[in-house]
């Protein structure tokens, strides 16, 4: 598995070059724009062939309360990565509730199948290892589009790595446990975000630059501090609530949640318009970043 990941990394990559156009005028977040473009152009050209519909028949044959289920429980190995992350940033209070969430989900939701913590006043916090490495002070370097994983930072892109390491699903054994697991993540986050992404296609006249323009407002807010916690999952079939979602859906081929729900991949909340830099108001809930995230396959939360 590992190695056909490569593989097509490599090969998406080596594709983008290929296609790669000098930009005029880059944004300066975005230096490379020439290539992202491109690699954008190939996510969303493999989503739309491959992971939409699949996500269509999945939304079609599953009933909603099934899937509800399928993403509180995503949603509460997310909670793992908050925990750890919140301890990373000495977040004492935020890791107590994390660990709580986790408790009370785990235990009483049946394995985090239902939610019983964000009834009882729990905020739900988004945080992964990209925005530990921010809020230490890393900068995020230039936008970079990955193959497959969709929208990121050079800083995301090294967060990922403990994203993975925190995951606890990859610690499953068997292994096809695991790459199950991850399957149903990606498709139940795909699934979830598909009402957000045809919002995206109908409202925005540059799907890339809101795409660009949304994650990186929403990382910002994540890292000074803003959005820490939601306080409840986020209604991916709801269009007022599905802005940056959209955004994410249509940035890869895989979801972050967003985690995500993500999401998980191929990732929902408010985002601000196409060429936007401020800070979002209350981004709270969107799975931008992650995501899983739709965006990109959901090694974020």
């Amino acid at each position: 598995m590992t190695s056909f990941r490569t593989s097509a990394v490599l090969a998406a990559g080596a594709l983008a070059l290929a296609g790669c156009a000098t930009v005029t005028n880059p944004n300066p977040a975005d230096p490379i724009e020439g290539f992202n473009r491109s690699m954008y152009k190939f996510n969303d050209t493999l989503d739309k062939a491959v992971l939409v519909p699949v996500a269509k028949g999945y939304r079609f044959t599953v009933p909603e309360p099934a899937r509800d289920m399928v993403t509180n429980f995503f949603s509460n190995v997310g909670d793992v990565y908050n925990l750890a992350n919140n301890l990373l940033q000495l977040q004492v209070t935020a890791a107590a509730q994390d660990l709580m969430r986790l408790t009370i989900n785990t235990f009483f939701g049946v394995g985090g199948l239902f939610d019983f913590a964000t009834p009882a006043g729990l905020p739900k916090h988004s945080q992964d290892f990209g925005v530990t490495l921010g809020k230490w002070g890393l900068p995020d370097g230039p936008y970079l589009v990955l193959p497959l994983l969709g929208p990121s930072t050079v800083r995301d892109s090294v967060g990922m790595a403990g994203n993975m390491f925190i995951d606890p699903t990859s610690y499953i054994k068997p292994d096809w446990i695991s790459y199950s697991l991850y399957g149903v993540r990606l498709v139940n986050t795909r699934a979830n975000l598909l009402d957000a992404s045809n919002l995206l296609e109908a409202a925005a006249l540059d799907p890339y630059s809101f795409t660009r323009d949304a994650y990186l407002a929403r990382r910002k807010y994540l890292v000074n501090g803003g959005a820490t916690s939601d306080t409840s999952l986020p209604n991916y079939e709801d269009e007022d609530g599905a802005g940056a979602a959209g955004a994410a859906a249509a940035g890869g081929a895989g979801a972050q949640p967003m985690p995500a729900a993500q999401p998980a991949s191929g990732a929902s909340a408010p985002a601000p318009a196409s060429g936007a830099q401020a800070e979002p108001d209350a981004p709270q809930g969107s799975p931008v970043p992650g995501k899983m995230v739709p965006g990109g396959l959901p090694f974020r939360r």
